[in-house]
Parts: C-alpha cells; structure tokens; sequence
C-alpha cells in the first residue's frame, strides 16, 4: 500500500515538476459581409457544412452524422476533423479536437430587412502555442483567408 502511495505521490510532482502550462491568450476575428438576398435564401446557399471546399478550394467530406445538424464531424483536405459543436436555425460553430490550437468558427446568417442579410464568420482561437513574434502574421494570416472566404459566400448567397 505505501509503495503505491509513493508512486502516486511521485507521479504527482513529475507532474508539478514539468513545468507551467501556457497561459491561454485567446484572439476573437470578426468579418462580416452585406448581402443582397433575405437571410433565408442566403443561409440555404451557405449553411452546407461541406460548401467550405468551393470557399477554400479543398476536399470536404462528412465522416460522420448528418451535415448541418450538432455532432457532425467534416474531414477537410483529407487532414483536418471539425465537429459541430453548436447551431441555430441560421448558424453553426465547429471545433476541431485534434488540433494543438484550441478554436472554434461560427458561420452565421443575420436578417437585415426582409430583402438583405449579412453574413458574419467568427474565428476564436487560442494563439498562447503560437510564438509570440510570429502571432501578428499568424492573425492576419487567418483575417486574410477568411476575408476570401466572405467575399465567396457572398457570390454564393447572391447568385440566382
């Protein structure tokens, strides 16, 4: 019995002895675009959880549930797993597990009026494992990728 509470105890303060864990530095990107269709007939043409392959060009297939609905999980360009972790009649917002950098994304449909709507893309992430000289890039990196991405949902969401 004392050998097994030596080990635990041992254990315990490898533990400690690691080192600190990093401090989480959470980052918000907020993009929003206008778009000239009722947020009904917008959310339709956007809201597949796959259409991320025609916004960024790359593979998308649901590996698991039903697309759109909570617990969905998308594998994108054969490598990256995001589940759904919540959604709303016009929104969704996914996480990815396996990834070393904690984010999530919400794509989301706002009603304007009755004939317009926005669409507005948030990213969430935690850049604490990011090196800190490097996290300016990183950020617009991701601001700038997904100000593409808007730009194409709206052509999507606009198209008759």
């Amino acid at each position: 019995m004392k050998t097994a509470i030596a080990a635990g105890a041992a254990a315990a303060l490898s533990l400690l002895a690691a080192g600190p864990a990093l401090a989480a530095d959470y980052v918000s990107i907020v993009q929003e675009t206008a778009v000239n269709a009722p947020a009904e007939i917008a959310w339709k043409k956007v809201n597949g959880y796959c259409a991320i392959a025609a916004w960024l060009k790359v593979s998308c297939e649901i590996t698991s549930g039903t697309d759109g609905e909570l617990g969905a999980v998308r594998k994108i360009a054969g490598r990256i797993e995001e589940v759904i972790v919540a959604r709303t009649p016009m929104s969704y917002t996914y996480a990815d597990p396996n990834q070393p950098i904690l984010y999530h994304g919400t794509v989301e449909v706002r009603p304007v009026d009755h004939k317009t709507s926005k669409i507005v893309y948030t990213l969430f992430y935690d850049q604490a494992s990011i090196k800190e000289d490097a996290r300016a890039a990183n950020k617009e990196g991701r601001t700038r990728t997904f100000a593409k991405v808007l730009e194409t949902m709206k052509a999507a969401a606009e198209a008759k």
